[in-house]
């Protein structure tokens, strides 16, 4: 139809629409179109699917599509029907055409208004060339509302241009196959309105607001249809979870300065929230952190300026990346910070070792101890301490890569990812001592609460395990399950072998018994690994302050990290 018979059509339609209006008392809009050409191709659009449809110029100058007119009781029918089939938009709605003013369109009318209304066309049953010229008849908001919705799904990265060019076909494409569709990178128009839909909820479920914390001095979009402001405890501004997804939000806000930002960017990897996997990145006047296990995903972010840090947590289950995605994005383009800074003495923290301003200290799954063997900070431990680790460390921060591991030896030494220089390395004795002789443990018997090792002073019970084992020695001291792979220590300081795991047995022995691998053995297992181990020079008897600081200087805590 050409602009002229369209103008010629919508004037013969004026002279009778008071008639029209007369007919019935409700209709249902479907939308308004602020110009009368793109309202025009939208009644047409309706038309080919659906009945009674008409178009009406409204007082404000916008132009509606409606279905009717019906009696209330009929446009509600019609209106919960196809809402629900999802035939027409969500948010139709009753009118009663009190607002109508022109008639620009009348459709056919249908004898029942929802059962003789041709079936909807479903993904599988519209084709290609149905999908494109429904893609031509949305309008530019709605275009751009596809891409980000595609990128809230994961497939789509570019900007939003509301121009559906061959990144957004591939985005298409790609949410068509992770949904089980053909792949054709053409929409149809039942997938469009499912996934905007799926979109537009969690939007919904979100609740994104701009937050002014102004004790924080910090103006955000936050999530609070899942978070509320719970307690201050410096650094952190804590906003926890009000649903089950235990989403949780941090503000960031203190003063100081470019050591300050390296600080806290140091100890915030030390924090539950930080899982281990992740990006980090240190710039010179801000930082971002990012983790994700099984179960959480976790990104923060914080920058120096004027004197003062401020920044954001948000921490995330895992199961839920989409949502995730969307109030991160939200955030980072919102973060704001204002005047005003968190002050040192906000809230009232409830002290506690394992945790830092009210948030948990990472710990390893589990700790046992070890000890340098040469001069490159190769480590001895026992094999349990390093079996299914993900990350194995010892002291506060060093990388180990595991060399090699007995699992029947129950032995298995660690190499540094990095330089280091240990004060002390392992001497191992030159003869075996004498039964009844004084022996010494060295290990993390808290695992690693104390910042040194602690030594245990026992006795030199047998030669050999109770069946007879002769790589074995047997000890009467009272040691801890983490002090397990320690060196032990005769009287002159030189190392006689390494504390063995307590092994699980119906059998229980009493709490002083204790095994350690034969020094002799560990060397063998060394030495078939390429590392050479030195006898001892050592003589006569070490006083106690002297083998303390040796055990010190020697004996590490080996963290597996998981």
């Amino acid at each position: 139809m050409t602009i002229v018979m369209r103008f010629i059509a919508a004037t013969a339609m004026v002279l009778w629409a008071g008639v029209v209006l007369a007919q019935g008392s409700a209709w249902v809009q479907i939308e308004a179109r602020p110009t009368a050409g793109a309202a025009q191709e939208r009644a047409e659009f309706y038309a080919g699917s659906l009945p009674d449809v008409q178009g009406y110029r409204l007082a404000s100058g916008w132009y509606a599509i409606a279905l009717g007119p019906y009696s209330e009781v009929e446009a509600a029918s019609v209106l919960s029907q196809l809402r629900a089939s999802g035939r027409i938009p969500r948010d139709s709605f009753l009118a009663n055409g009190a607002n109508f003013r022109g008639q620009f369109f009348a459709g056919e009318p249908g004898a029942a208004p929802v059962e003789t209304v041709a079936a909807p066309l479903v993904a599988g049953e519209e084709t290609e060339a149905d999908a494109r010229r429904g893609e031509r008849l949305l309008t530019r908001e709605e275009r751009a509302e596809v891409q980000i919705a595609l990128r809230w799904e994961g497939v789509y990265t570019a900007g939003i241009d509301a121009d559906f060019g061959p990144g957004t076909r591939r985005a298409m494409a790609a949410w068509q196959q992770q949904n089980g569709f053909e792949a054709t990178g053409v929409m149809t128009t039942k997938q469009r309105q499912d996934m905007i839909a799926a979109y537009r909820a969690a939007v919904a479920a979100l609740d994104m607001t701009t937050t002014i914390e102004p004790t924080a001095g910090i103006q955000i979009d936050l999530p609070l249809g899942l978070v509320a402001f719970d307690r201050f405890e410096p650094p952190f501004a804590h906003y926890r979870s009000t649903t089950s997804d235990d989403v949780q939000v941090l503000l960031i806000s203190q003063t100081g300065d470019l050591a300050t930002l390296a600080s806290l960017y140091e100890v915030m990897q030390t924090l539950e929230i930080v899982p281990l996997n992740g990006a980090r990145d240190l710039r010179r006047n801000d930082f971002t952190l990012t983790g994700a296990n099984d179960k959480i995903i976790s990104h923060s972010y914080a920058r120096l300026d004027g004197g003062t840090i401020k920044g954001y947590s948000l921490i995330w289950p895992a199961s839920d990346a989409k949502r995730q995605r969307l109030a991160l994005q939200a955030m980072q383009e919102s973060f704001l910070p204002t005047e005003g800074v968190l002050p040192d003495d906000a809230g009232a923290g409830v002290q506690d070792i394992d945790l830092l301003a009210g948030l948990a200290i990472r710990r390893p799954e589990r700790a046992r101890s070890g000890f340098y063997v040469d001069a490159t900070g190769t480590v001895l431990t026992t094999a349990s301490a390093v079996t299914q680790c993900s990350r194995v460390t010892v002291g506060e921060d060093i990388d180990m890569s595991v060399g090699a591991v007995d699992a029947a030896l129950g032995v298995a030494y660690l190499t540094p990812q990095r330089t280091i220089a240990p004060l002390a390395a392992a001497q191992f004795v030159g003869q075996e001592p004498r039964l009844q002789s004084d022996i010494a443990v060295a290990g993390f018997s808290f695992g690693g609460i104390l910042t040194a090792p602690s030594l245990t002073y026992g006795t030199f019970s047998d030669v050999k395990g109770l069946d007879g084992d002769i790589r074995v020695q047997r000890l009467d001291v009272d040691s801890q399950p983490s002090d397990a792979g320690g060196p032990v220590f005769e009287a002159s300081g030189a190392v006689m072998g390494m504390l063995l795991e307590a092994e699980d047995s119906a059998r229980q022995l009493p709490g002083s018994v204790a095994f350690a691998l034969d020094s002799s053995v560990l060397a063998e297992f060394l030495a078939a690994n390429g590392v050479a181990t030195p006898a001892s020079v050592f003589d006569g008897v070490m006083a106690p302050e002297d083998l303390t600081l040796l055990a010190a200087d020697m004996t590490v805590l080996v963290s597996c990290w998981n």
